[in-house]
């Protein structure tokens, strides 16, 4: 098993038991590209250089500097810095450093997910923290909340929401660490400008009809990175001199111009439409007698086949 990020305590009232967090997410894509000269074909090195080399003999190359010279430094005024040194660093004076303090609980679908951020794996310490463990566990399950704390790594301090999986054959339980509100910005902002419009019954109707007839469980596996893939499939192709793949121009389909109403009702029965904007229908057909091509909601035939591909 991997090392763990954080080793430490959950402290919840007088309660306290020892605690591993892992990272629950890994990359796993496998295209890594390289920055490379596209004169030579060489890659290219970053080293770390001192500004003033650079800023005397621009056209010189600088001496690297080596890794244990460099140290952070603060810039308190322009062009002025004061160090600070790993060591001190370490013995800052933050408890959850050590301790992920339960300051509440929370309801599980409180936890709007614009606020959460990464996964993490909790399991206890060692069988001697399995009881607590495994008790505080199913508590969290039975009430369906999340126990909120904080907790400092990675040179900083993080809220963390810690919840129970609902199935019992997974034994452990899942951290999150959360965005601080200052750092997401005012939605107020982005949604005020929204045109309100009036709910017409009859299409809400349908559009839950639609939701319903298209809801399913949620399985992660059925999803994949379709960039990767195609990143992949180029990459394979210069490799072996073949003909690159190019996807085809991507020509709107046109149609019948329709109404919400009749492009929801074709969508319960099962074909496929594209949505643009509403048009009245009387004005629409009164174009359509003109000659005039207006936008509206475009009915289409759905593709019989998965997206083609031409090679270039």
């Amino acid at each position: 098993m991997a090392r763990p990020y954080w080793s430490g305590q959950i402290q919840i009232s007088l309660v306290s038991f020892g605690v591993k967090l892992y990272v629950a997410t890994e990359a796993k894509s496998e295209i890594r590209f390289h920055q490379i000269s596209r004169k030579t074909g060489e890659r290219i090195r970053h080293q770390k250089v001192l500004s003033s080399a650079v800023e005397d003999a621009p056209n010189d190359a600088a001496a690297p500097v080596e890794k244990d010279e460099i140290v952070k430094g603060y810039e308190y005024t322009k062009g002025q810095y004061v160090t600070i040194e790993p060591s001190e660093i370490e013995q800052l004076r933050v408890p959850s450093k050590h301790t992920i303090e339960v300051t509440q609980f929370v309801g599980i679908d409180e936890l709007e997910p614009e606020y959460l951020e990464k996964p993490y794996f909790v399991v206890p310490e060692n069988d001697v923290q399995a009881e607590a463990f495994a008790v505080v566990r199913k508590a969290l399950q039975k009430t369906k909340k999340a126990a909120l704390g904080k907790i400092a790594f990675s040179g900083r301090e993080h809220v963390l929401a810690i919840t129970a999986p609902a199935d019992d054959k997974l034994p452990g339980m899942m951290a999150y660490t959360m965005r601080y509100q200052e750092e997401l910005r005012d939605p107020a902002e982005y949604f005020s400008e929204i045109k309100k419009v009036a709910i017409n019954e009859d299409s809400l109707e349908l559009a839950e009809t639609l939701i319903k007839k298209k809801a399913a469980k949620f399985d992660p596996g059925k999803f994949a990175d379709g960039y990767e893939a195609a990143l992949k499939e180029l990459v394979e192709a210069k490799v072996n001199h073949a003909s690159i793949p190019k996807e085809e121009s991507a020509t709107p389909k046109r149609g019948k111009v329709i109404n919400l109403m009749d492009a929801l009702r074709k969508s319960v029965s099962g074909e496929e439409v594209s949505v643009t904007k509403k048009k009245p229908a009387a004005s629409v057909k009164g174009d359509q007698a003109k000659g005039v091509q207006k936008e509206g909601i475009s009915l289409v035939k759905p593709p019989a086949t998965g997206r083609k591909r031409k090679s270039a």
